[in-house]
């Protein structure tokens, strides 16, 4: 498959792009500092920002599919996710690509299966200070829901450098208990492995290890 990979120097970008790569995959990696990023046969590497798709709208013509990674630690307010969508979704549509699959966060969900302590934590000390970027996230997904394209949010817990397993639990529209952490090559491996489940197409996943 050609892939085309949004935050491509982060650390969960950079693991999504180095199992595509060992799978046979081609990749599109779009990246504010390209040199960041380990060159390797079947790699091309733009330099460009989400947020100036001018920059990089004709680049996503014949691929198969989108992956998002992007993010944001910022507590300041942030539009990264949702501006950064729309152009995604706005250049999908124009060159007829039509799988996209994107990294949302577990603290958009509702913690009905969670302890009372891991309630308590997410809803009076992290969905609080980090409300901005909660907010931009909770846009990105109403968006990329809105939209007509073969979409699926996933939503995982904090994460972690942990080494690949390839085991990890997952729940489609629905919470999914004890969801503590996931290591990003896990979440990487998800992404790049589940892209024709028609399990996950327009639906929220939660996964965790």
């Amino acid at each position: 498959m050609r892939l085309f990979v949004f935050g491509a120097s982060g650390s969960t970008g950079a693991e999504l792009i180095a199992q595509a790569l060992d799978a046979g995959h081609r990749v599109t990696a779009l990246a504010r500092t390209p040199d960041s990023i380990p060159r390797r046969a079947g790699l091309t590497v733009l330099r460009g920002n989400v947020l100036d798709p001018d920059g990089w709208r004709t680049s996503l013509a014949g691929h198969d599919a989108v992956l998002s990674c992007l993010g944001s630690a910022d507590r300041r307010p942030t539009t990264v996710y949702s501006q950064g969508v729309t152009g995604i979704i706005a250049a999908m549509h124009d060159h007829a690509v039509r799988r996209l699959s994107c990294i949302s966060s577990i603290g958009l969900g509702e913690f009905n299966l969670a302890p009372l302590s891991r309630r308590l934590l997410m809803g009076y000390l992290v969905q609080p200070l980090y409300r901005h970027m909660f907010a931009d996230m909770k846009e990105m997904e109403h968006l990329v829901a809105a939209s007509e394209l073969d979409w699926t949010i996933v939503r995982p817990p904090r994460l972690t450098n942990g080494a690949l397993t390839g085991r990890y639990r997952t729940a489609v529209n629905e919470d999914l208990p004890n969801s503590q952490s996931l290591a990003r090559a896990d979440l990487a491996h998800y992404l790049l492995h589940h892209l024709d489940d028609p399990a996950g197409r327009r639906a929220i996943v939660h996964i965790a290890n």
